[in-house]
C-alpha cells in the first residue's frame, strides 16, 4: 500500500493544468467586474463630497462678509468672497454666486471632473444645505 502511494507520488506532476488556470483567471476577472464599478462610485461620492464642501465654506464666507454690510448680500461674488474672506476651494471646481440681494443668496458649484462639469449642487440660504435643487 505504501510503494504504491509513493509510486504515485513520484509519477505525479507537480504544475497546473491549463484548465485550472483559466479558471483563476476567470474568477480573477469576475472580481475585478464587481470591484471597479464600486471603486468608480466611490471616487464620484469624494467629487461630490467636495462640492457640498465648498458651498458650505462658500456660504460661510458670503456670511461673514454680509455682517459688514449689515446683513445684506448685495454685490458678492466669487472673486470678492476669495479676495476679502480668503475663500479658497479646488482647481476643478467652478463656484458661482447666483444671486445675493438683501433678502438671501443663492450659490453653485459644478465639478469638472463629474459629467463636464454638468453636475451642479446648490446653496439656498433659505433652506440652509446644499442640494441638487436649483434655489427658488
Amino acid at each position: 500500500m505504501l510503494a504504491r502511494i509513493r509510486k504515485s507520488a513520484e509519477e505525479k506532476d507537480q504544475g497546473f493544468t491549463l484548465i485550472e488556470l483559466l479558471v483563476v483567471i476567470i474568477i480573477i476577472g469576475i472580481l475585478a467586474a464587481i470591484a471597479i464599478p464600486v471603486f468608480l462610485n466611490q471616487r464620484e461620492k469624494g467629487f461630490k463630497a467636495d462640492m457640498k464642501s465648498a458651498l458650505k465654506n462658500m456660504a460661510t464666507a458670503i456670511e461673514s462678509a454680509a455682517t459688514e454690510t449689515g446683513g445684506d448680500y448685495t454685490g458678492f461674488d466669487t472673486a470678492a468672497l476669495e479676495a476679502n474672506e480668503g475663500f479658497q476651494y479646488s482647481d476643478t471646481l467652478t463656484p458661482t454666486v447666483v444671486s445675493a440681494d438683501g433678502a438671501g443668496y443663492c450659490l453653485s458649484v459644478s465639478d469638472s471632473r463629474l459629467d463636464g462639469g454638468a453636475t451642479l449642487f446648490y446653496y439656498d440660504s433659505d433652506v440652509g444645505a446644499p442640494s441638487e435643487t436649483a434655489c427658488t
